[in-house]
């Protein structure tokens, strides 16, 4: 598979994004786009990706990788090839370059990170986010900037190295697993992880720590420290409760699984009951304790080569420590508020990463981390940055709520309600039922207009209600909600239309609880076999009755 098949299989994300030449409707094309509009389209894409970690335009490609192709005259091509210098300030390097895809012209663009503030001649500044191409201050973008030349560590030329110290079979899974059948030098360069210089190809530091023979040649703190520790807290001479150590060293496309492969015999299972039963589960879900040693490899400061990623484990929790101050625009406040934004200090280092797959949608790592400990019943990620620049995430195996209310809470999952919505609803019960918006500001650390937005969706759902029109104290709905009750949520959601009107329907309950025809009729065939609804009628005309 050479570069272009490749290209088809992309998805549109952090560095890969398609555009088409035509204006079109779900069923057919339709006529060619004015170039002027198709120009755009290039400039804003790549002005905001040299804005962040670089990437790749392909011109003449549908959302669905359709080949439609570049059909331009030659004095509208030029109007496209220029359009980095007519429509950005200041203008924008990007190589260009003309292809054929199964027999159809089309275009490539691609640049890199540019140590610039790019701006769009109307005025914009845009940053690229995930898949989108997002407005931004420009002094944030600016603050991104000056921390990337600070730091950019990975991007340093290494004189003493060359080609012959990586290992040519990891450059070999990388073509395999992009379908980039270039040659080893053109695979780097593609990269940008090295650049000839009199006469000889130079590797970056970014390559030798990705597929070097011998990492720690070029970096001597560029592994993992993994200690395992008896008791809560660390203790030195006379009292070393140090049960396993390992320094863990690979090339850093190896390193993370040997990571994984290390910590993963030391996670004890744990027992949770669940529905009278008792269930095995890991203390860490695999996803929050993974991703946070993905990050730490990817984002640390590979300019600190005093200090090493470390991996703390003790009875309670797992801390993974990762040299660097957070990279701007993330701060620990954002963070904590699980907002999607993504930065990295080392965008060379995370494109190979995520053609490895340890890394796929951007910004999205540390909201799912919430999900996965929240989904267990465990507290949330904990984020600490110390005075010597040490990064740490902290993941505790202590459950937030009690075996009682974890079962409680599980009449809840199909309403899809988050990890503070589910902490202030743990709350409310095991303090009489009822609370305030200042009561879940405080307990969650939201502020009022997020948290009038949950409390909004908890009301909309049937789960809350506010008794006394402009009051301020919300009540759990009585008496369906209580800890002696075991109503599935679906029922939950249902029973303020069944008391209005006596019935619901298929319509009802997709439109209540958001899923398609065929997942509402399984909610009231279920709701019916708990004896909870009664059926009425036979197909279109079938609705559903609340029992006795």
């Amino acid at each position: 598979m050479d570069q272009l098949d490749w290209i088809l299989r992309q998805e549109e994300g952090q560095f890969f994004e398609r555009k088409s030449c035509y204006e079109h409707t779900a069923s057919r094309l339709q006529q060619r786009r004015k170039v002027r509009d198709v120009a755009w389209d290039v400039a804003e894409t790549l002005a905001a990706m040299a804005n962040a970690d670089g990437g790749i335009l392909v011109l003449g490609l549908e959302d669905d990788a359709t080949v439609t192709g570049v059909d331009f005259p030659d004095d509208r091509m030029e109007v496209l090839r220029g359009a980095m210098e007519t429509h950005v300030r200041p203008p924008l390097k990007a190589r260009i370059r003309e292809e054929e895809l199964q027999g159809v012209p089309i275009l490539l663009f691609e640049t890199d990170w540019s140590p610039e503030v790019h701006q769009l001649t109307d005025g914009r500044y845009l940053l690229r986010i995930g898949d989108s191409n997002m407005p931004f201050p420009a002094d944030q973008i600016e603050a991104i900037k000056a921390g990337k030349r600070r730091r950019m560590a990975e991007a340093r030329f290494v004189l003493e190295a060359s080609v012959a110290d990586l290992d040519t079979s990891l450059l070999a899974e990388l073509r395999e697993r992009t379908g980039l059948m270039l040659s080893d030098e053109e695979l780097l360069r593609h990269y940008r992880l090295a650049e000839p210089r009199n006469g000889r190809m130079l590797p970056s530091l970014a390559a030798l720590l990705l597929f070097g023979k011998d990492p720690g040649r070029w970096h001597p703190r560029c592994g993992i420290d993994f200690v395992k520790y008896e008791g809560t807290e660390r203790r030195f001479g006379a009292e070393l409760n140090v049960v396993k150590r390992a320094w863990l060293e690979a090339p850093m496309v190896r390193l993370i699984e040997l990571a994984y492969r290390t910590i993963e015999p030391h996670i004890r299972q744990r027992q949770r009951l669940v529905d009278l039963f008792f269930e095995e589960r890991l203390e860490y879900p695999p996803f929050a304790w993974q991703e946070a040693i993905v990050n730490a490899v990817a984002h640390r400061d590979y300019g600190y080569e005093g200090l090493g990623i470390e991996i703390w484990m003790f009875d309670d929790r797992v801390e993974i420590r990762s040299p660097g101050q957070l990279v701007e625009p993330v701060t620990l406040e954002r963070l904590r508020r699980r907002e999607r934004i993504h930065a990295s200090r080392n965008p060379r280092i995370v494109r190979v990463l995520t053609a490895w797959e340890y890394m796929r949608e951007q910004g999205e790592g540390v909201p799912r981390m919430f999900e996965a400990m929240e989904r267990e019943g465990l507290y949330p990620p904990e984020f600490r940055l110390e005075a010597e620049a040490v990064f740490t995430v902290v993941l505790r195996n202590t459950p937030i709520y009690s075996p009682e209310t974890f079962r409680w809470l599980k009449q809840f999952e199909p309403l899809g309600l988050n990890g503070d919505q589910k902490r202030l609803l743990a709350y409310a019960r095991e303090r009489g039922g009822t609370f305030t918006s200042r009561t879940y500001q405080k307990l969650v650390g939201v502020d009022i207009y997020a948290a009038s937005r949950d409390i909004k969706d908890l009301i909309r759902k049937g789960i809350v209600r506010l008794p006394q029109k402009g009051g301020r104290v919300y009540e759990l709905c009585p008496p369906e909600i209580k800890a002696d009750q075991e109503k599935p949520g679906e029922y939950l959601a249902l029973e303020s239309l069944l008391r209005s009107q006596g019935f619901v329907t298929n319509t009802d309950i997709r439109a209540t609880l958001g899923v398609s025809r065929r997942q509402a009729s399984r909610v009231a065939e279920r709701l019916c076999d708990l004896g909870l609804l009664k059926p009425e009628g036979e197909r279109r005309w079938a609705r559903y009755l609340p029992t006795e």
